[in-house]
């Protein structure tokens, strides 16, 4: 369900339900992993590059409570702690941009409103920066 601005009070109304809760991140997490399996850059950073299933559900939980819906994710992971957690992979600028890229095409996919995308997109440039952990 889409929350037009003249609908609700954009501050009383979180992004998890703007953007149409959590079937949202859903279509989003499939289309971002759908990039990621044509990508060599991004499957050589995963365990299995076979079983994306448990990376593509601790996306959708991490997601889904980051924009406002329900605490799956900490309920059963605890903290996020991102950059903790990704400290065992060896992430450059090389390995970000094609982060970033996936999750561009990903967004173009499933299309959210204009007043989401653009803290879609701020949110995940930002953090993937964050997560570099090797120098160039």
């Amino acid at each position: 369900m889409e929350i037009s601005p003249k609908q609700a009070d954009w501050h009383d109304v979180s992004v998890f339900d703007a953007a149409g809760g959590a079937a949202f991140f859903e279509r989003l997490v499939d289309s971002f992993y759908r990039h990621v399996e044509s990508d060599s850059v991004l499957l050589s950073l995963y365990p299995d590059p076979h079983n994306l299933v448990p990376a593509r559900r601790r996306l959708t939980l991490f997601l889904i409570q980051y924009w406002g819906g329900p605490t799956t994710y900490s309920d059963d992971r605890g903290h996020p702690r991102l950059r903790q957690r990704h400290v065992p992979f060896s992430i450059g600028e090389r390995e970000r941009d094609h982060w970033v890229a996936a999750m561009t095409a990903a967004l173009d996919d499933v299309d959210p409103q204009p007043t989401l995308r653009k803290r879609f997109d701020d949110y995940f440039e930002m953090t993937a920066t964050a997560m570099v952990n090797r120098p160039a």
